[in-house]
């Protein structure tokens, strides 16, 4: 086949075209990075990143030499002044050969580029963007990379101080510059000015690039039209045209449809500024050219790295004679950029954005009209992105006073619907391979076959291609995609590259040029291909906004405007999903890029971060209003209410006239009409958009990290309602004041109330983050190592209401169960009654549960230990006196010597009397979390209570007790408190056995029966009826003796039975010597401590009220209380 001297097949421009675009794209890559973010020029003029070679003052000089004499090279007359180098040339050579290398390779690069142009001039090739689509974009694409890199490399301030310290590292070390020295210095040195040396390279070339330039004619200007203009045609709609909807979205030019509007304006400014001579002479080229600079006043040339058109232009044009007319042009059209772009792209995004998210809502409802309206899928992706990347790369370089125009608030909205749209392909590839692989092999197969049979000439070659895309497309099956093969029509498509490299050539037997409509039907056709084995490379081609990356702080400031804006957070998702496009931004011949992945990382993080942590405010709002609700529904608000329904029977007048009647509970929800909005509603609005935008995806996958936004909300619930529950105790360690237990539950309950209503929202388990943070809270400090509520209430409890007991300001009363508060000169900043009633301890319960009961009763424990341990001593000290007095509390005037000897008799009451309350105490919570339990789990109570109830008596201890410590965790009362066992069995006295142990506790036993006597002489142990009990808790000395001794006779194996026996004896016995004293003063309160025996028997479940008759007559106990009831009246009287 004779193509003249230079056959086109063997010229390989297809391939050329393919390599020399993705290498020219790799090559920006490390050119943007070496000016940007490379290792060495990180951060460019920042001392710090510099390598010291370059900031070391003895090599300043060196380096200012070599740059000024660049390239030229004088080694030989300047010796001293490169000694220095010397020392650092394999440190050089090391560091700057990665950057070195890559100018040699930009300079490989514009070698095989200006070879290909030379190639295409000398085979005159035909471009018409319309006809040999992929070839002209190719070409176009070539030349805009190839000005760029051009331009991008003059931008690297130390590129002549890298390439000259280089060679002469270089030539220091091997004794000769490196071979690429010259022509890369000479390059540099030419491209001082790249796009007036480039005006110059390419005179030769005008032609071709014009041809190609001129043929968007037909391309740009419909691209580019006004928001009304689009909205006037209708375009992008399904439904304007319901008859039509099924039809299929056709167009002669399919793949100029969704072609980048900034791609367009790229080739159109760079290509009608290599070839400016053309703009003189055809009126279509300068009507391109104008209005590509009417639309923008930059353009982007790599990344964040942009282009100032009209500056650049009028530069360049300024020292042309003839030019007059250009530049007022060029006035003109940036004149009218300033003016109008700003406010023509704001209509474009706000039309888009309606377009979209109609085209999103039909086809997530009709899924199927994604095969015949594919191309519109891709047009609104194409159109959304262009006006994007334009909003994002004019807010940053604004040009104009008025920023208005370059602030949207609404643009989330956008890439939402865009997101929408990308989710949808993804979703129903199937639907659209389906759909085309019947297109492609019923409709496609037979025009391309007809169209061929109809050529006048079709050369062997060309022939045997055409046959082979019939061929390919008629074996195609729906079967195929049942069956889930993978198709490939990679093949094809360069085939079609490269027939159209061949015929379009000057002197190609079958040109293109004169069979248009087979060119425009191979575009429609490839596209088709595309639909089946390339939709992602699609969504990357047509929607790709990857160019985030390189505005964070626009990005992050659109993210901030987002969430600010109630109506628009729902939308906020769209940024974490932007977060998943960074990676296409990489390439493979820059695979240091790591960078990109770690901030889609930390960007994706921060943005779901905020997000939650603006649901969690939103939700804590609510909270805080529906406890305040809650509040007003607490009983203590009603006394009020009751006063002036009392005061009103009784007619009488209280507080001023016209005073304002309290509203009512639930007067919030009377509404007038629809429009009143309270706060409430406004939260709840917020918080359903952004739950909504929360909810959009259950994850996502951001560089091989899986992101679940849920679980950032959940975490972010658990902590916020950890410090919430800690924060509504209103703990204040200064003046000891805590919220009640019942007001806290209920607040609690509104707060779980409000966490479970947001399940209607998201879906997240909130049960989960209940039993997180609810357990937590049973544990002395939470999962941070912070103290939760039961460490807060169980140290108020302790330090500040059980202290004031002992200080004789609160006094027990078991008629009320409860702790109650006694009329003193310095009154209580609380009232003991209302944190310690049988209410109060049950929300108490509630609460904390069985663990944090657990642990406040441990904490107690600990207390009587240590009261246990200062009994011990005192014992030893009276040891000799109590072991005589335990041997004869038979005789009387004996016992009466012996007990003057005694010393510390006040102190072992007083500290028996604390243990006693702290018991007491102990039993109202035990009484109340047992309450809670038979509520909540009464069968598995009951079971506990059963088995319990039913333990042998000859039962091995170590059995009972496992058994014991059950029920007590169970709030169940046992004979022998296992609580009390271990914390007594933990205390470790020195150098005294087991025997000497045992004996202490018997003696201390004898040391407590024998010092009851004493408590008759006290002004306040006097008995109350009312009560049931005494107003300085010698009541309490009761349990107290049952549990202490049952405690210290388990731990030491004795019997407890024997032991309460001959305390009983020894009691008895001294309390009926009082009863033959004769001092007033002694014997005053005689009656009211004589009960405190009946009480002791009573308490225990190892004594009997006969054992009791045997040593002390019930003649005493029922004239004691008689004495005790009628002084009762008398003294109410």
């Amino acid at each position: 086949m004779s193509r003249g001297a230079l056959q086109p097949s063997q010229q390989k421009l297809a391939e050329k075209f393919t390599i020399l675009n993705d290498r020219g794209i790799g090559m920006l890559t490390r050119i943007y990075n070496i000016k940007k973010q490379g290792q060495v020029w990180k951060a460019c003029g920042d001392p710090k990143a510099k390598p010291s070679y370059l900031v070391d003052k003895n090599l300043e000089s060196v380096v200012k030499f070599i740059v000024r004499k660049f390239p030229a090279i004088e080694t030989r007359n300047n010796n001293q002044q490169l000694t220095q180098l010397q020392k650092e040339k394999s440190e050089i050579l090391k560091n700057l050969s990665l950057y070195y290398f890559t100018f040699v390779d930009v300079m490989e690069f514009k070698d095989n580029v200006s070879e290909l142009l030379n190639t295409i001039d000398a085979c005159q090739v035909f471009f018409d963007v319309t006809v040999n689509f992929d070839l002209t974009k190719n070409y176009l694409d070539l030349v805009v990379t190839y000005t760029t890199l051009m331009m991008l490399l003059s931008r690297i301030e130390e590129r002549k101080a890298i390439i000259g310290l280089y060679n002469y590292a270089h030539e220091m070390t091997h004794g000769a510059s490196d071979r690429e020295y010259p022509r890369l210095g000479q390059m540099i040195v030419d491209y001082e000015n790249p796009l007036k040396k480039m005006m110059e390279e390419f005179v030769p070339h005008g032609k071709s690039l014009s041809d190609a330039l001129i043929s968007l004619q037909m391309v740009y200007p419909r691209r580019n039209l006004s928001a009304d203009q689009w909205r006037n045609a209708q375009l992008l709609s399904l439904i304007s045209a319901p008859s039509t909807m099924l039809n299929p979205a056709q167009s002669d030019t399919m793949p100029c449809e969704y072609l980048s509007l900034d791609c367009m304006e790229k080739w159109i400014v760079f290509g009608f500024v290599l070839c400016h001579a053309v703009l003189n002479t055809d009126p279509a080229a300068l009507s391109l050219w104008k209005l590509a600079l009417q639309s923008s006043t930059c353009l982007c040339l790599f990344r964040d790295e942009v282009f100032h058109i009209h500056k650049a232009c009028e530069d360049l044009f300024v020292n042309i004679r003839g030019y007059n007319k250009r530049l007022n042009d060029i006035k003109e059209c940036k004149e009218q950029a300033l003016s109008q772009a700003g406010t023509m792209h704001r209509e474009r995004r706000k039309f888009l954005r309606s377009a979209l998210k109609e085209l999103a809502t039909v086809l997530s409802d009709q899924p199927g009209l994604l095969g015949p309206k594919a191309l519109f899928v891709f047009m609104a992706l194409s159109f959304a992105r262009d006006e994007i990347i334009w909003l994002l790369r004019h807010a940053d370089n604004i040009q104009k006073k008025s920023t208005d125009d370059f602030i949207d608030k609404h643009v989330a909205e956008l890439i939402f619907y865009m997101e929408e749209l990308r989710a949808h392909i993804r979703k129903y590839g199937p639907v659209m391979q389906r759909y085309y692989v019947q297109y492609l092999s019923g409709f496609d197969a037979v025009i391309l076959n007809e169209l061929v049979q109809n050529l006048s000439v079709c050369p062997e070659d060309e022939s045997i291609i055409m046959s082979s895309f019939v061929n390919t497309m008629t074996s195609l099956s729906v079967k195929q995609v049942e069956d889930g093969d993978m198709f490939d029509f990679r093949g094809m498509r360069l085939d079609w590259f490269r027939l159209q490299a061949y015929t379009s050539v000057s002197k190609a037997s079958l040109g293109i040029a004169d069979h248009r409509e087979l060119g425009k039907m191979m575009n429609t056709i490839i596209f088709h291909t595309k639909m089946v084995d390339s939709l992602v490379e699609m969504l990357v081609e047509t929607s790709d906004i990857s160019i985030f990356c390189f505005y964070s702080r626009a990005f992050e400031k659109m993210f901030q405007q987002c969430l600010e804006l109630p109506s628009q957070s729902r939308h906020s998702i769209s940024f974490p999903l932007l977060c998943t496009h960074f990676m296409s931004c990489t390439h493979e011949l820059c695979p240091e890029e790591h960078h990109i992945g770690d901030r889609s990382l930390s960007l994706c993080n921060m943005f779901l971060d905020e997000m939650a942590k603006q649901a969690r405010n939103l939700i804590t709002d609510i909270c805080t209003e529906q406890c305040t609700l809650s509040d007003q529904l607490l009983p203590k608000h009603c006394a009020k209410t009751i006063s002036q329904a009392v005061n009103k029977k009784s007619k009488k007048l209280t507080g001023k006239k016209g005073e304002p009647e309290r509203e009512k509970p639930g007067v919030e929800s009377m509404r007038k009409n629809r429009l009143l909005v309270t706060n409430l509603d406004k939260l709840h609005t917020a918080l359903s958009e952004l739950c909504f935008s929360i909810n959009y995806v259950p994850n996502m996958v951001v560089w091989e990290h899986t992101f679940t936004p849920r679980e950032y909300l959940t975490s972010h619930l658990e902590i916020r309602f950890t410090k919430s529950i800690v924060g509504m105790t209103m703990y204040n360690q200064a003046t000891q004041e805590i919220a009640k237990p019942s007001e806290l539950l209920t607040s609690v309950r509104s707060y779980m109330t409000v966490l479970q209503s947001i399940e209607n929202y998201v879906q997240i388990d909130i049960t989960r983050v209940f039993n997180n943070v609810l357990l937590q809270q049973t544990q002395h400090l939470d999962s941070h190592g912070e103290p939760t509520i039961t460490s807060l209430y169980t140290n108020w409890y302790l330090e500040t209401l059980l202290r004031q007991v002992s200080n004789g300001h609160i006094a027990y009363f078991p008629a009320m169960k409860a702790f109650v508060n006694l009329p003193t000169e310095n009154e209580l900043t609380f009232n003991a009654e209302e944190y310690s009633d049988i209410s109060e301890m049950r929300s108490l319960s509630e609460l904390l549960g069985p663990y944090g009961m657990k642990f406040l009763s441990e904490s107690l424990m600990w207390h009587i230990s240590s009261q246990v341990a200062e009994l011990k001593k005192l014992v030893v000290d009276n040891v000799e006196v109590l072991n005589q007095m335990r041997t004869s509390f038979d005789k009387p005037e004996q016992m009466a010597a012996l007990f003057k000897k005694l010393s510390s008799v006040d102190s072992v009451l007083k500290r028996m009397t604390i243990i006693g309350v702290i018991l007491s105490f102990r039993s109202l919570a035990q009484e109340a979390l047992r309450d809670v339990l038979s509520f909540h789990i009464p069968f598995l109570v009951s079971s506990v209570e059963d088995f319990k109830d039913h333990i042998p008596r000859e039962t091995d201890m170590k059995v009972a007790m496992n058994v014991y410590e059950l029920s007590s965790a169970a709030g169940l009362p046992c004979e022998i408190d296992p609580a009390l066992v271990v914390a007594l069995s933990s205390q470790k006295s020195e150098n005294i056995s087991p025997e000497e142990e045992y004996k202490i506790a018997c003696l201390l036993m004898v040391f407590v029966a024998v010092s009851m006597p004493t408590l008759a002489s006290n002004v306040m142990s006097q008995y109350s009826p009312a009560i049931e009990g005494h107003c300085n808790n010698i009541h309490c000395l009761a349990k107290a003796v049952n549990q202490i001794a049952a405690a210290l006779f388990t731990i030491h194996k004795g019997s407890i039975e024997d032991r309460l026996k001959e305390f009983l004896a020894l009691a008895s016995s001294s309390l009926l010597k009082i009863g033959q004293e004769t001092d007033k003063m002694t014997t005053r309160n005689r009656e009211s401590v004589y009960l405190l025996l009946d009480m002791i028997v009573q308490e225990s479940p190892f004594l009997t009220m006969d054992l009791l008759e045997s040593c002390f007559p019930y003649v005493l106990l029922r004239n004691a209380y008689h004495a005790v009831y009628k002084q009762s009246i008398s003294s109410s009287a």
